[in-house]
């Protein structure tokens, strides 16, 4: 018996994050792992007068920068070239929709990192049409996670939990899951709102004692439209505007190897300082990819506090209520981040003990909540 909670997703993803009208062409991006969810996807897409087309991969073989095979046994020429129907989808379809779904969320931490690195770099083309055409409207894209047994063993979770877990977060286990969505977007607008015109961010607590700029940019109101599940308000700040240090709480995963204890320092916007409990070596090569590895693209306050425990996946840790979390590298066009790359590496820290934001000098935030009047 199909699972309803699979079809209610699949109505939430389609018809609420992608907002799919007729005529609209929407690469489905997944891993044989999520049949379920690619099937009840593409059904909705149809119902909607769309064009769903399925780019269904094996786990090793997924979207550019995931690909271990490649990565593994592939020439210099074969790292570098740009996958031409991916290009060709990212800068003409209306949508795009990505289903994380691997069988194994370590396999790329043994991998030899110079050649990942390398394949970072044509699958950053991708991105930035993504990010280019997202902030431009032309691509509705929304990225997700169908639930497997490796990131269930990630999360210290029975498979059963972990299910209950995700369909919980993005509530597909709702009679009306958009209706949830549209009021937490209503919820975090008084705090993008607040931010409007504001200039100086102050972060102060155990873990960070961090300056930047927002000056001119936009903070964005994420509530279900790119990211399932969501809750965060985010922008990008000025690139050199960035000064202090930040101790990270919770490992940062990138390419399946997990950083621990990273702490980065900044001067001028420039990543000057680097130091890592584990994995260190990792976090130095990746920081020296390109030009903009070393800035910040993003910087965002997680909301979520139904996502209360860290999982292992950046799409929900990053939400997590009480947090806040910085991007190395690109930077999202939409918020007025100039900062490109082709990374974009999320570094998540805790603020519910003894930790404020202050902005132009008003207490916006303590202690994982916000302080607004």
């Amino acid at each position: 018996m199909a699972d309803p909670r699979v079809e209610k997703f699949a109505q939430v993803l389609v018809n609420y994050s992608a907002r799919i009208k007729a005529g609209d062409r929407v690469l489905i991006e997944a891993t044989t792992q999520a049949e379920p969810l690619v099937r009840a996807i593409y059904l909705e897409v149809l119902k909607a007068g769309g064009h769903p087309i399925p780019l269904v991969q094996l786990p090793d073989m997924f979207f550019p920068g995931h690909e271990d095979l490649l990565i593994t046994h592939g020439s210099e020429a074969q790292l570098d070239f740009v996958p031409p129907f991916h290009k060709l989808a990212y800068d003409q379809f209306e949508s795009r929709i990505r289903i994380h779904s691997t069988t194994n969320t370590r396999s790329q931490g043994s991998l030899d990192t110079t050649r990942s690195q390398r394949r970072n770099k044509p699958a950053g083309a991708i991105t930035e049409a993504q990010m280019r055409r997202g902030a431009e409207g032309a691509l509705k894209w929304v990225t997700t996670l169908f639930p497997t047994e490796a990131y269930a063993q990630d999360a210290e979770m029975t498979f059963a939990q972990y299910e209950d877990f995700v369909y919980r977060a993005v509530h597909a286990n709702e009679a009306d899951p958009v209706a949830f969505w549209q009021k937490v977007e209503k919820e975090q607008q008084a705090a993008v709102k607040f931010m409007e015109g504001k200039n100086q961010v102050i972060l102060r607590g155990p873990n960070v004692d961090l300056t930047l700029s927002v000056k001119g940019r936009k903070f964005n109101n994420s509530c279900g439209i790119h990211n399932m599940p969501d809750g965060e308000i985010y922008t990008g700040p000025v690139e050199d505007s960035v000064n202090g240090w930040v101790r990270f709480t919770y490992p940062a995963i990138y390419g399946g190897v997990a950083v621990e204890g990273a702490e980065l320092t900044f001067s001028n916007g420039r990543l000057s300082k680097v130091t890592a409990a584990k994995n260190q070596d990792y976090l130095l090569k990746m920081v020296e990819t390109d030009a903009g590895s070393r800035y910040l693209g993003e910087f965002a306050i997680g909301t979520n506090f139904e996502i209360n425990k860290f999982t292992g996946q950046i799409l929900f840790d990053e939400k997590i209520g009480g947090s806040f979390h910085m991007a190395l590298g690109a930077g999202y066009p939409e918020t007025g981040s100039k900062n490109k790359s082709a990374i974009h590496w999320d570094f998540i820290c805790d603020l519910r003990t003894d930790s404020e934001i202050l902005v132009n000098g008003e207490l916006f935030y303590k202690n994982g909540n916000f302080m607004l009047k």
